[in-house]
């Protein structure tokens, strides 16, 4: 079974170029590791809490993965410590099945223990043994 992990990249009064950048970025680190596809969304809309237009057509990527508790948790590993990585840390925004998580202004720690929730919350059972 697959799924989709939808990635929203934002920050605050940055070009759309930059946001494309970063977003260019993050796929070529998720397409490293055991991922289907890592693929630009180009939407019709904004998604709700999106600030604008260009930001969320560049910042937007979906990561199509086998559901295990690797795939899923190597994936989100990935996407933490890029965003660790990045000298203006970009908001971030992930998305399964309507469960949203949303990385701002926090702490390494706070960022990691919340990373590492989203993605235990996706676990089936049948992959926890």
């Amino acid at each position: 079974m697959e799924t989709s992990l939808q990635i929203l990249l934002t920050e605050e009064e940055a070009p759309a170029e930059e946001l494309e950048a970063l977003a260019g970025q993050l796929r070529r680190e998720l397409l490293q590791l055991d991922v289907d596809d890592v693929t630009p969304v180009r939407s019709e809309g904004a998604p709700p809490g999106a600030r604008g237009w260009d930001m969320a057509q560049v910042g937007a990527l979906l990561v199509i993965l086998n559901q295990s508790v690797t795939a899923l948790g190597t994936v989100v590993g990935a996407i933490r410590r890029w965003r660790d990585r990045c000298r203006a840390r970009p908001t971030i925004r992930l998305e399964i099945d309507g469960d949203v998580l949303e990385i701002s202004d926090t702490s390494p720690e706070q960022s990691a223990r919340a990373f590492e929730l989203f993605a235990d919350r996706h676990v089936t059972t049948g992959d926890r043994s």
